[in-house]
């Protein structure tokens, strides 16, 4: 099983809106077949395994990251193929949480006389496919918040310089998690003051995350670098001249306003999930940053701090309504802590 985990993580930045599978076929204590599913339309995971093994197959035990589907998609049901092979037995990491399977492949398997078994290293295929997991149990995407700051944590100076508080190995493993994300979030704001690509760079990846832009009154600019390419930008006043030089510059402008007048995130996060977007990678100004933190949208949370401090007058972090005693304070719980040349990287999920 560790070893299919490692083949699905080949698939890191290439199966979304598809989870990241792996699986190995053993018989006699030898390998006889692996595989893991590439991106969404080829063939599963458990395809490829079978293949390779050819008559080796059969008799032989498939561990599989995720329970092996039950239904026709863009590829046929993969529980069908195990049975047709003559697959023995199946060790699923996990119950799939997708509606269309959630145990409808061990039930297929079962009734075909093959041995199922679930729950080994169920927690890091969990974690490998955290993305996918949020979109199928509650409606929207993983979003993971991506800052850097000096130690005291500013993240520019007033006069709107920000490059580079961090240094390149610090800035090389942000585009590795922009990578996995399936799309890169941001707010007009940091458009504005910086025109950023929002892009990956230096990393060996077929696939670009959508780019989606938080812009009420659509003030993106047409000739923006983050435009190139498309770009989804969520406005919430339709002002027609606007629109017309966005969606003329190749972006798609969509409208999702809440009772304030500011972008509805939680209906943003919902329209993500509806365009099987699984990780959502958000890079943005403190308003933004604020307002995600505020509504309770942030699950993870990449802290990048450099080993300098810029003072009381840069620019700060979070804009959040000053909070009336401790107890109301947002509490987070450390994850992991990575050296990056002279810089820091902690990783939190909310507590």
């Amino acid at each position: 099983m560790a070893r299919a985990l490692q083949l699905a993580e080949r698939g890191l930045y290439t199966t979304t809106p598809n989870p990241r599978v792996g699986c190995v076929l053993v018989k006699d204590g030898q390998v006889v077949g692996e595989g893991w599913h590439e991106r969404a339309g080829e063939p599963h995971a458990e395809v490829h395994a079978l293949r390779a093994a050819g008559t080796a197959a059969r008799g032989a035990t498939a561990y599989v990251t995720l329970e092996p589907c039950s239904h026709h998609g863009r590829t046929p049901p993969c529980a069908n193929a195990l049975i047709d092979a003559g697959v023995a037995r199946v060790v699923a990491a996990m119950i799939d949480p997708n509606p269309a399977v959630a145990g409808q492949g061990v039930q297929l398997l079962t009734l075909a006389g093959v041995q199922v078994e679930t729950g080994l290293l169920a927690a890091e295929v969990r974690e490998l496919n955290i993305g996918f997991i949020a979109r199928m149990s509650r409606g929207r995407p993983w979003l993971r918040l991506k800052t850097a700051t000096s130690l005291d944590g500013k993240t520019g100076l007033l006069s709107g310089e920000s490059k580079w508080i961090t240094g390149e190995l610090a800035r090389l493993d942000v585009h590795r998690w922009r990578a996995r994300g399936c799309a890169i979030l941001t707010g007009v704001g940091t458009v504005l003051a910086d025109d950023p690509r929002m892009n990956v760079r230096d990393v060996d990846t077929s696939r670009q995350p959508l780019k989606v832009i938080v812009d009420s009154a659509l003030r993106t600019p047409p000739e923006a670098k983050v435009l190139a390419g498309g770009a989804l930008v969520i406005g919430t006043v339709d002002v027609p001249e606007r629109r017309a030089a966005l969606e003329a510059a190749g972006a798609e402008v969509v409208l999702l306003p809440n009772l304030h007048g500011r972008v509805d995130l939680t209906a943003l996060l919902a329209e993500l999930g509806r365009r099987g977007i699984n990780e959502v990678h958000a890079e943005a100004g403190a308003t933004l940053n604020g307002a995600l933190l505020d509504a309770g949208l942030v699950d993870e949370w990449l802290a990048y701090y450099a080993p300098v401090v810029l003072g009381h007058a840069a620019l700060g972090l979070f804009d959040v309504p000053p909070l009336a005693d401790m107890a109301q304070r947002r509490t987070f719980s450390l994850c992991e802590v990575r050296q990056l040349g002279a810089d820091l990287r902690l990783r939190l999920r909310p507590a």
